[in-house]
């Protein structure tokens, strides 16, 4: 299975890439592909909701690194989210990423597996994130594969201390 693990932390090496390299070293193990990309310095502009992608075979209007990465999309058996909770819900570089997957709205995915990791400062904060990526599933009709919550992240670096890092083991080894 070829896997694509997206990090939408804006901190290079935090808690949220910590988990992803951690999900990411655990398939491999498993003897599937794997990818990771931080979206940590990508320019990927807000979705203009002007449809061209829809009479152009899924190609954005948009140049910027967002291209690249629906390639990455493309070839991918299972597309991982993985975010740090700011504010309730996935952070902003995520959200891009997610609303310009609306290039794929007509053509369609490869993949129809999705998997979810977040982390944060403090637990009860993820219901937002979660109802997003259930109704992204439910309206692309992609199998939920799991989603893994890690609440306690007060400091950078502090995912590598963390006892529920085995969750995210866990849900690697499943696959």
């Amino acid at each position: 299975m070829n896997i694509l693990i997206v990090s939408g932390s804006p901190r290079k090496g935090g808690n949220t890439d910590i988990m992803a390299e951690t999900f990411r070293e655990e398939v491999v193990k498993k003897g599937h592909q794997a990818e990771l990309v931080s979206l940590s310095g990508k320019k990927i502009a807000p979705c203009l909701g002007c449809q061209y992608c829809f009479g152009h075979d899924g190609q954005c209007v948009q140049k910027d690194d967002m291209a690249q990465l629906l390639e990455k999309v493309d070839q991918a058996d299972l597309l991982v989210l993985a975010s740090p909770i700011y504010w309730f819900d996935v952070s902003a570089q995520l959200k891009c990423f997610i609303d310009r997957l609306y290039a794929r709205g007509k053509k369609g995915f490869h993949h129809n597996q999705a998997a979810l990791l977040l982390d944060s400062g403090s637990p009860g904060v993820y219901d937002a994130a979660i109802s997003q990526y259930k109704a992204i599933c439910s309206y692309l009709k992609w199998e939920d594969k799991g989603i893994v919550t890690i609440p306690g992240m007060k400091q950078k670096g502090d995912m590598a201390q963390s006892a529920d890092l085995e969750k995210v083991c866990q849900l690697a080894r499943s696959l």
